[in-house]
């Protein structure tokens, strides 16, 4: 493979690689943008149509160009999706789409890229590939077994689906009550988690969620996996899980020991019972980086995770990574994006050349 030599590789173009692609803009860094999916919108696009604008976390501002106001009713698939196009367009930022990147290796001086349209050597490379492609499923004895439908967070497009079922919603996060509140209002419902939940009033305040931040940029500095910000700041519900709270819908079971050909089983009796039958499992347990591309790197400390400060990965300082353990919220990536376009343009020798 032949490789096109750039100053910077850009992997991903969802809020954090569009941040870092705004700020090596306009610090006249030469760089392409390359996404893996067929439009703009990141992680966003694939979101069922039931979640509204009004019912996300709050989408940050991209730098340089506010969210426009929208009807919070309006599905926030095709509004963030509309957003990222018009950035994109506005700061001509030089996106390629669809491309898969299938690696990244050392070369002599830079880091080989290579992608199903072609390779380039960058000088740096900023991993941007976000965790919505590689959806966590825990292992339990006898998954295979289950006779009925399982699926992930990332496969649920409405409730109306599972109309006449018994659905078992695994996971104690935001998206398993939301997807509950939903789901409970067409079939019956199961909820398990393995903790307790816990809800909050009220939104939890700045320090509580700078100390859940700093919870994850510890573990990221010391190369564990980032963990959940969500298991140090609880849960706040929205008026849609708060009427499933009233029904009943969220009345919590601890976890299932193991699944069965027709349902969920526990070792020790739960409620009076051993089973239950269910129809459906959705796994609401979350995702993970998506991050083997750059395997050949070696970059895994023994804790499992990568270790990172201050966006650049300690064991490849050519590799920084935005959108991963603390910068993974919205806003968090914008101040990645910032931080590791100023790492980018420290490593060029020279004035950067024009963008590709």
């Amino acid at each position: 493979m032949s490789y096109r030599e750039i100053d910077a590789v850009v992997i991903g173009a969802g809020q954090a690689g569009l941040s870092t692609a705004y700020h090596l803009r306009r610090d006249g860094v030469g760089f392409v943008l390359l996404d893996h999916a067929d439009g703009p919108g990141g992680a966003w696009r694939y979101r069922w149509d039931s979640l509204v604008l009004g019912r996300t976390h709050r989408i940050h501002d991209l730098p340089g160009m506010p969210l426009p106001p929208a009807d919070p009713d309006t599905s926030a698939s095709r509004v963030v999706a509309g957003y990222f196009g018009a950035y994109e367009r506005r700061f001509e930022l030089p996106v390629r789409r669809p491309v898969d990147v299938r690696s990244v290796r050392r070369g002599n001086d830079r880091l080989l890229v290579d992608t199903s349209a072609g390779g380039w050597a960058a000088r740096a490379v900023v991993n941007a590939t976000g965790t919505w492609e590689r959806p966590y499923w825990p292992a339990y004895p006898g998954r295979a077994s289950f006779t009925g439908r399982q699926l992930h967070t990332a496969d649920y497009r409405s409730a109306e689906e599972f109309a006449g079922r018994h659905v078992v919603v695994v996971g104690g996060g935001a998206s398993a009550t939301q997807l509950l509140a939903e789901i409970s209002l067409v079939t019956s419902t199961t909820w398990v988690t393995r903790r307790p939940p816990v809800f909050r009033d009220e939104p939890f305040g700045e320090d509580l969620g700078r100390a859940a931040v700093a919870e994850v940029d510890r573990r990221v500095r010391a190369g564990l996996p980032p963990g959940s910000v969500v298991s140090a700041t609880g849960l706040v519900p929205d008026e849609r899980v708060r009427a499933a709270m009233r029904r009943g819908a969220l009345h919590r079971l601890p976890m299932f020991d193991r699944i069965t050909p027709t349902g969920i089983a526990w070792d020790e009796p739960v409620e009076g019972r051993r089973e239950l039958a269910a129809d459906v499992i959705l796994w609401c347990t979350g995702f993970r980086p998506v991050l083997s591309h750059l395997a050949p790197l070696r970059l895994r400390e023994p804790g499992g995770g990568i270790r990172v400060e201050n966006t650049r990965a300690v064991a490849e300082p050519r590799l920084f990574l935005v959108g991963y353990g603390p910068s993974a919220s919205t806003i968090g990536a914008n101040r990645a994006g910032r931080v590791a376009a100023r790492g980018v343009r420290a490593l060029l020798p020279a004035p950067a050349t024009a963008a590709a």
